[in-house]
């Protein structure tokens, strides 16, 4: 873990977290690297986002707060932000001095852009052997597309995802909302962690390597299966039939889970088609898939009774549901609320804003209180000085993320 190190402390407050004491560089912009980074933060890690002059990309995007990008608001919180030109020698070597004594590297440069900048793991590896270094990129370090920008979006649609999305006769659709940044996320805190208490018996450093390929099909790993001697056109839409999805209610829509023989009883008898449930055809999941044709429409007319949130209340806990609710509606909700998942957050500009702070509980150690977003290079201003009297290493050629 980080002692002695020239940057100053950091001023979290509040309990320790599982990774207090850690010290993690997140050089990556966007929503892949940055949220697993802050995934880190939630967790008590010391978290020092580097930007370039220009900032990272998502402070651009559009957004309805002023001044304010709502994207990476939420991508960054519980960091310190600094700003650092990586193609300028002095500045390159400031970075290496704080990589001395840090515990975890991040970045999402593509592969090669890192060895022109003099921040390659082999060289960072001698700087400090014991450094957790990792690289997200799009396709992987290796292979025919390795030197291509990788997007959560674009990475859907060339596995599978928008194709499984869409109507089995229809065209492809997107999910909405960076699904494949946010698993890659997920995937790079929990193996930057498993590096971390690798290193414990170890005491050496290794590459974590995460990208949005192997999220994408990570994501998929239930449809990703092909036996020996089996077909490759098989079909592997794992959805229940029409019975288990999204309906309409006399207002709003439900989900509706009936996959299981009670859930399917309850279903029934709650919506008062008692002859469903006693009819042998429908027995089963895949005989209610096969004629799904045949259940759906009475669902329908029967669910027009009601709302969608009345019905939550019928069904209960006999058959799992929930009525579509829009994300806004989640600030309030008695659960959140209840499990503390969204929080206020103190901000220089907005004054403040509730926001997801806690995506892991932790009973003895649940981490410091969080912080918001840093403002471009709101910290720049405690880093140190590259040593007096060592050379500044050169960069060597420009880089793109």
């Amino acid at each position: 873990m980080t002692t002695g190190s020239p940057f100053a402390s950091s001023r979290r407050t509040g309990p320790a977290g599982p990774l207090s004491g850690v010290r993690v560089l997140d050089l990556s912009a966007y929503i892949a690297g940055p949220y697993g980074c802050t995934l880190l933060a939630d967790q008590g890690a010391d978290v020092i986002k580097v930007e370039p002059p220009d900032g990272d990309n998502l402070r651009n995007y559009p957004s309805t707060l002023r001044d304010e990008s709502r994207a990476f608001l939420g991508v960054n919180r519980s960091k310190r932000g600094v700003v650092l030109d990586l193609k300028r020698p002095e500045q390159l070597a400031v970075l290496l001095r704080l990589v001395r004594d840090a515990d975890v590297l991040v970045h999402n440069f593509r592969p090669g852009v890192p060895e022109r900048l003099g921040i390659d793991h082999e060289r960072l590896n001698v700087i400090n052997p014991r450094l957790i270094y990792c690289a997200v990129t799009g396709y992987g370090e290796t292979g025919p597309m390795k030197d291509k920008a990788g997007y959560d979006q674009v990475l859907q649609t060339m596995t599978g995802i928008c194709t499984l999305q869409g109507p089995p006769s229809g065209p492809p659709e997107l999910v909405y909302g960076s699904v494949v940044d946010y698993y890659a996320a997920a995937l790079l805190a929990a193996g930057v962690a498993s590096a971390l208490y690798e290193r414990e018996r170890s005491g050496a450093g290794q590459f974590v390597g995460v990208s949005l390929l192997r999220s994408a099909l990570t994501m998929q790993s239930a449809r990703m299966i092909w036996a020996e001697g089996e077909a490759l056109d098989i079909w592997r839409d794992m959805r229940s039939g029409g019975v288990t999805g999204i309906h309409p209610a006399r207002e709003g829509h439900l989900y509706i889970s009936a996959n299981t023989p009670r859930f399917w009883q309850a279903l029934c008898e709650r919506t008062g088609l008692h002859a469903l449930a006693a009819d042998p055809r429908y027995d089963t999941v895949r005989k209610r898939a096969q004629l799904s044709g045949e259940i759906v429409p009475k669902l329908h007319a029967a669910l027009a009774a009601r709302t969608a949130l009345e019905w939550e209340e019928v069904f209960g806990d006999a058959v799992p549901c929930a009525a579509a609710r829009r994300v806004e509606e989640m600030f309030d909700h008695p659960q959140v609320l209840a499990e503390e998942i969204v929080a206020p957050i103190a901000h220089s500009k907005l004054g403040s804003y509730r926001g997801v702070t806690r995506p892991i509980k932790f009973g003895r150690t649940p981490g410091p209180a969080p912080f918001a977003a840093p403002m471009l290079g709101e910290h720049s201003d405690e880093l140190p000085a590259a040593d007096a009297g060592e050379p500044a290493p050169s960069a060597r050629g420009k880089a793109s993320r």
